[in-house]
C-alpha cells in the first residue's frame, strides 16, 4: 500500500494537467486526492510489531510496512519506503489537506461556472473598432458578432461563459459588470486589476476610473469573489476564468512530494522528495498569489528554501560518508553517526530544517509567503510544508545525530523561546488578518522546537502532538480568513467588525479556531503547548526560565487572538462586512473535517500518543 499512497496523487496530478481544459479536470483531482487519503488511512491495517531484527546483513521489521527497490546503489539511492506511528499521522494529515484544497478549488470552479451561466454577460464598449477586441459584443468592424444585447462570441464562435472549458474572454465572466475600456483592445483586457470591491471584485481596464465597472455585489462562498482566490485573482484574463485546473494539479504535486518525504526510508530519496516540494509550491505562490506581492514572496520562499536545503544536503552526505549507509531506519537503530561529527551533522541538518519549520530568526519568508499565497496555498504551507521542517528536525536530525542534538539543545531551546515571544509581540500589532495568522505559526512552531529540545519523552510527545494540532487548526484559520477576505475584499482588521451580526456562523467558526489556536483545554491546541511547558519544567535549572517564556508566549497568543476576535466579530457592522453572506454548504463540507479533527484530538488525545509510542526515534 505504500507505493499506491505515493503514486495516486502523482498520477492524479498528471491526469489533471493533461485534461486541464476539460470541465471535469477539477473532479479528477478530487477523486485522486480522495483515493490517496483512503490508501493512507488503511496503512495501519496489518502493521508489524515494531521489533527490529537483523536479516541478510540489514535491519528490518521495525516499521509497520516497508518496501525497497534498488535504484542507484552506487550513490546510495534506493526507492525505499516505510511507515510507522510517527510518519503515518503526518501522511494522513497531508492527504486530508490535499483533498480539502482540491475540493475547495473544484467547488469554486463549479460556483464560478454556474454564476457565469445564470447572470447576463457583461457588455464591453470599446470606443472604437478593433479586431483585437474580438469576442466581445458591440465591437464595430468585427463580423459574426451579435448585436448589442446578444451573447458575446468567443474566437471559436461559442458563447462566452457557456462552459468551464471556454477560453474566451474570461474577463467578461464576472457578475453583472459593465466595463468601459476607452478603446482598449482585448489584449489590454489582460491588465485588468481584479481588486475593486465596488465592482464585485473587478475594476476597469487601466486608464479607466473604478466607476467604469458597475454592478455586482460581493460573492461569498468558495467561489472566492467569482474569480476564485484560489484561481489567483492575478488580473489576467485566463486567471479570471475561475479556479484553475492547473492549480489543482499543483496541489496534488505538493501532496505527492510531501507524502514521499514522510515515507522515505533512504536519506538520498528523502532529500530528493524534500526538494521536489519546492517547485509546485513556488508556482502556486508565483502564479496564483496576490499580484502585488506574489513575485517577491515566491522569490524569497525559493531563496530561503534552497539555502537551507544546501546545508541539509551537506549534513546528509556527511552522515552517509561516515556510516556507509543511507538507510534511515538502520541509522537510527544503530545510534547514528559517530560522536566526533555528531554536532556538525546535527547543526547542518537543524539549520536546513529550521528554515522550513520555521524557527526564529530564519522565519522571515513565511509571513510574506502566507500573505501573498492564495487560500489553498496558505493551507498547504501551514498544514504540510512546515511539518516537513519539524519532522526532519525530530526524526532525521535528532535520529541520525542524537549526541549532536543533545549538545545543541540549549541553543535550540533559547531560539525557540525567543521566537515564541517575538511572534506574540508582533501579532499584537499586526493590522492584517492573514499576516497575523502567519506570524502565529512562528510562535506555535517555537513550542514544537522547544518541546523537542528538552529531549524528554514528554517533550518529544508534546512536539509531535503540537505539530499535528497546528496542522489542523491553522489551515482552518486560513480557510476562514480566505472566505472572509473573499466576501469583504479586505483583510485589514480596522475595516472589519460586526461579523457576528452579519454572518454569525462564520464568526462562530472563527471564534472556535481562535480558541483552539490559543490552547483552550478540550481542543487540540492545548496538549502540545501545555506539555511543552511541563517538559521544560521537568528539566529544571535554567530550563525553568524557558518554561516561563513559553507560558508567557501562550498568554500573548491569547491576547492577540482575542484582540483579533474583538476587531473582526464584535462592535457595529462595518461597511465592508454589511450584507456579506454566511457560511455556505460547500464551505461546511470543506471545513468540517478540520473542526472534527480539532475536537477529536482535544478530547481524546490517547490514541495518537499511543501511535507515537510505536514510532522510531
Amino acid at each position: 500500500m505504500l507505493v499506491p499512497a505515493v503514486a495516486v496523487p502523482f498520477f492524479g496530478a498528471v491526469l489533471v494537467w493533461a485534461w486541464r481544459d476539460r470541465a471535469f479536470a477539477h473532479w479528477i483531482g478530487v477523486a485522486a486526492a480522495a483515493l490517496g487519503l483512503v490508501v493512507v488511512a488503511l496503512l495501519p491495517l496489518g502493521r508489524g510489531d515494531g521489533n527490529w531484527s537483523t536479516m541478510g546483513g540489514s535491519m528490518t521489521g521495525g516499521w509497520w510496512h516497508e518496501v525497497e527497490f534498488a535504484w542507484a546503489p552506487s550513490i546510495y539511492l534506493d526507492f525505499s519506503l516505510a511507515v510507522d506511528g510517527i510518519s503515518w499521522p503526518l501522511a494522513t494529515l497531508t492527504a486530508l489537506l490535499g483533498l480539502l484544497c482540491c475540493l475547495h478549488n473544484a467547488l469554486g470552479a463549479e460556483r464560478h461556472t454556474s454564476a457565469a451561466l445564470q447572470v447576463p454577460l457583461a457588455t464591453v464598449a470599446t470606443g472604437g473598432p478593433s479586431r483585437d477586441a474580438g469576442g466581445v459584443t458591440g465591437v464595430p468592424g468585427e463580423s459574426g458578432l451579435g448585436e448589442p444585447g446578444e451573447p458575446a462570441l468567443g474566437e471559436d464562435g461559442g458563447a462566452i461563459g457557456a462552459g468551464a472549458e471556454g477560453r474566451s474572454s474570461a474577463a467578461l465572466q464576472v457578475p453583472l459588470a459593465t466595463v468601459a475600456t476607452g478603446g482598449q483592445t482585448r489584449r489590454s483586457l489582460r491588465a485588468v486589476n481584479v481588486q475593486s470591491p465596488a465592482a464585485g471584485g473587478v475594476t476597469g481596464v487601466p486608464g479607466e476610473p473604478a466607476s467604469g465597472v458597475s454592478g455586482g455585489a460581493p460573492l461569498s462562498g468558495t467561489a472566492e469573489a467569482a474569480l476564485g482566490e484560489s484561481g489567483g485573482a492575478t488580473g489576467t484574463a485566463d486567471a479570471a476564468a475561475g479556479p484553475s485546473a492547473t492549480l489543482t494539479a499543483l496541489l496534488l504535486a505538493v501532496q505527492f512530494a510531501s507524502t514521499l518525504v514522510f515515507f522515505a526510508d533512504n536519506l538520498v530519496l528523502f532529500f530528493i522528495a524534500f526538494e521536489s516540494v519546492l517547485l509546485p509550491m513556488w508556482a502556486i505562490i508565483h502564479r496564483y498569489g496576490d499580484p502585488a506581492a506574489r513575485r517577491h514572496a515566491a522569490a524569497k520562499f525559493a531563496l530561503f528554501t534552497v539555502a537551507g536545503s544546501l546545508l541539509m544536503a551537506t549534513g546528509l552526505f556527511v552522515a552517509i560518508a561516515d556510516t556507509g549507509t543511507a538507510d534511515l531506519g538502520a541509522l537510527i537503530v544503530l545510534g547514528g553517526v559517530s560522536p566526533e561529527i555528531s554536532l556538525l551533522v546535527f547543526a547542518l541538518l537543524a539549520i536546513g530544517f529550521a528554515v522550513k519549520a520555521p524557527l526564529w530568526p530564519l522565519h522571515s519568508w513565511l509571513p510574506d509567503a502566507h500573505t501573498a499565497a492564495p487560500t489553498v496555498g496558505s493551507v498547504l504551507l501551514a498544514g504540510v510544508l512546515l511539518k516537513l521542517g519539524t519532522y526532519g528536525l525530530i526524526r532525521i536530525a535528532g535520529g541520525i545525530a542524537p549526541q549532536g542534538a543533545a549538545d545543541a539543545a540549549p541553543v535550540l531551546a533559547v531560539l525557540a523561546a525567543i521566537g515564541i515571544i517575538v511572534a506574540g509581540l508582533v501579532c499584537l500589532s499586526l493590522p492584517e488578518l492573514k499576516r497575523l495568522i502567519a506570524y502565529s505559526s512562528v510562535g506555535h512552531m517555537g513550542f514544537v522546537v522547544l518541546a523537542f529540545a528538552t529531549g524528554t519523552e514528554a517533550g518529544v510527545n508534546a512536539a509531535l502532538f503540537g505539530n499535528l494540532a497546528h496542522g489542523l487548526i491553522t489551515p482552518l484559520l486560513f480557510f476562514l480568513a480566505g472566505a472572509l477576505k473573499a466576501r469583504t475584499h479586505t483583510g485589514l482588521l480596522g475595516s472589519l467588525g460586526g461579523l457576528r451580526l452579519a454572518a454569525p456562523t462564520l464568526a462562530g467558526l472563527l471564534c472556535f479556531a481562535a480558541f483552539a489556536s490559543l490552547g483552550l483545554p478540550g481542543l487540540a491546541g492545548f496538549w502540545g503547548e501545555a506539555f511543552t511547558v511541563y517538559a521544560a519544567t521537568e528539566r529544571g535549572g535554567a530550563w525553568l526560565a524557558l518554561a516561563a517564556a513559553a507560558a508567557f508566549g501562550a498568554f500573548l497568543a491569547a491576547a492577540y487572538l482575542l484582540r483579533m476576535l474583538r476587531r473582526v466579530s464584535h462592535g457595529p457592522v462595518a461597511p465592508a462586512v454589511a450584507g456579506v453572506g454566511d457560511v455556505t454548504a460547500a464551505e461546511l463540507i470543506v471545513w468540517s473535517p478540520l473542526v472534527a479533527g480539532t475536537l477529536l484530538l482535544g478530547l481524546i488525545p490517547g490514541p495518537l500518543l499511543d501511535l507515537f509510542g510505536e514510532g522510531l526515534l
